[in-house]
Order: C-alpha cells, then sequence, then structure tokens
C-alpha cells in the first residue's frame, strides 16, 4: 500500500520510504508526503503523485527539482520504489484535490486452471479466473450502465465515510491485454490477458475492485448486464451481487493526470506491459 504507517505497526507503506528518504534532506520541520491516491495492501500503483514542503535553513535556496529527485532516489531503501520527477508548485496545491483525472487498471487472465499453470512473472500480478473465456462483448454492454455521474453508494465499502457517494466514470473499457514483458510465448500461449480500464477524477473507498467482480461475474454468465444497472441504481452496498471483491493484486494505479499547472500539466503514467507476439 501506499499510505503511510504511523505507530507500533509493522507493517510499511510507501509513503513511509519515502518520509525516511525525505529526513537526509535537512528541512527544518519533518518531510510529509501527500499522495494523490492511496492505495490498499496488494494493489499495485505504475505511477502516483505527491506533493511536499521542504523548508530550509534562513538563506539556502529552494532545491531545483533535479536535485531534489537525485536525492530523494538516493537516500530510498526500497529497490522498487522510485521518484521519476519533481515540479516547483505553488503553496496552495494539493495533490490529492487537484489532480484532474485518475486510471486505474485491472488485469484478469483466463485459461488458467492451476495455480502453477500462471507464468512465474505474472502472479500477484494479476486475477487468475478459473474459467476457458469470458464473455467480453456482454461485459462490454454492462460497462455502458457504469459511465456516467451517478451515486456510486452500491460499489463502495459498507460503512466507508465519505461526503457523497457520486462520481463521475468518464471512461470504462475492457479489451484483450498483454503479457508482461518477462513470460516467454510458450508460457503464455493457453493463457488470454484481459485489461479493464476505468477513469475518473475520483472513486470511492474500494469501488473499482466492487465494479471488477461484477464485470467479471457478467462475463462468467453468472449476472446479466442489465443487471449492472438494476444493481448501481439499488444504491446498495450490502447487497448479495456486489458485496464481492477482486483481489487487490489485479489492480493498478495506472496514472495521475494534472492539467491545471504549467509546471504539471501532464500525465504521471507508469511502463507499458509489453506483446511476445
Amino acid at each position: 500500500g501506499v499510505a503511510a504507517v504511523r505507530g507500533a505497526q509493522r507493517a510499511v507503506g510507501v509513503q513511509n520510504y519515502l518520509e525516511e528518504a525525505a529526513e537526509r534532506l535537512n528541512s527544518v520541520e519533518p518531510v510529509r508526503f501527500t499522495v494523490s491516491s492511496r492505495t490498499d495492501a496488494g494493489v499495485h500503483a505504475l505511477s502516483n503523485a505527491a506533493h511536499l514542503d521542504v523548508q530550509r535553513r534562513s538563506g539556502r535556496p529552494p532545491f531545483p527539482p533535479e536535485v531534489l529527485t537525485e536525492a530523494l532516489n538516493t537516500h530510498l531503501r526500497h529497490p522498487a520504489i522510485r521518484v521519476l520527477r519533481a515540479f516547483r508548485v505553488p503553496g496552495d496545491f494539493h495533490a490529492r484535490h487537484a489532480a484532474t483525472s485518475r486510471t486505474y487498471l485491472y488485469r484478469l487472465v483466463t485459461g488458467c486452471h492451476r495455480s502453477d499453470e500462471l507464468p512465474v512473472f505474472e502472479r500477484n500480478l494479476c486475477w487468475a479466473l478459473r474459467a476457458d473465456r469470458l464473455d467480453v462483448a456482454s461485459m462490454q454492454e454492462a460497462a455502458q450502465h457504469l459511465l456516467g455521474t451517478h451515486d456510486f453508494s452500491a460499489f463502495q465499502s459498507a460503512g466507508s465515510p465519505v461526503p457523497s457517494p457520486v462520481r463521475t466514470l468518464r471512461r470504462v473499457s475492457v479489451s484483450p491485454g498483454l503479457a508482461g514483458p518477462l513470460v516467454t510465448p510458450q508460457e503464455s500461449r493457453k493463457l488470454q490477458f484481459w485489461s479493464l480500464e476505468f477513469e475518473g477524477q475520483s472513486f470511492l473507498y474500494r469501488q473499482v475492485r466492487r465494479m471488477t467482480a461484477v464485470l467479471v461475474a457478467v462475463g462468467l454468465g453468472a449476472l446479466a448486464p442489465a443487471q449492472v444497472k438494476t444493481i448501481l441504481e439499488s444504491q446498495d452496498p450490502l447487497g448479495k451481487h456486489q458485496t464481492r471483491l477482486a483481489p487487490a493484486h489485479g489492480l493498478f494505479l495506472k496514472s495521475v493526470l494534472y492539467g491545471s499547472l504549467d509546471a504539471a500539466s501532464c500525465t504521471l503514467q507508469g511502463p507499458q506491459f509489453e506483446s511476445h507476439e
């Protein structure tokens, strides 16, 4: 997960590693990172964004962005975490509130009937369904019911505190996916990967994993596409069809977009999966 773990808990999040590295910047005040998107344990981030304030001692100029990037990476102790780039932003900038778009990717694979049939480099990077095929056309039809601005209460975890459950889903797609770059053609020839992508400004807690589980149920024939509309309109997070969560390990925060800043008018996007065909 991304969020920092405080106190005596043994788990450590990405934010903890970043703040530990930032201690070496010798800021007058302790540096705290505010991340754009907090992910559950097991969820991956191909990219993320955060803001931090570094107060240097009197008379010292601000760190140039490239120097800050290099310094943080030098002191990061986790090999899977890297700062890609840094920008100077106004003092009222907020990494979470200023984001104009977030895209999540969920990876599925069919044709994998036993755990040992999944390539080792794909383990914990996709949801392996014990099915030979998915009815993708029905999934795409069902996904259309989720597009637009709705009360997504039915797809949030029950009891999650939120000022408003209304969210806007700008784009949802179900398409053939690609195997990871280290998977050989021999390993993947019997497997079919699928990619589900969801784009919106913000999402409710576990909304993407619940929507994914419902769309997979449609793909497996357990639900009809029209039932997704009924589930959405029920606004009931405890309904029997929407309480299932897609596993965390298949979900990736793919990109975060900032469109209101000259310096940060860019998409922070992670590496893509590659084809071996």
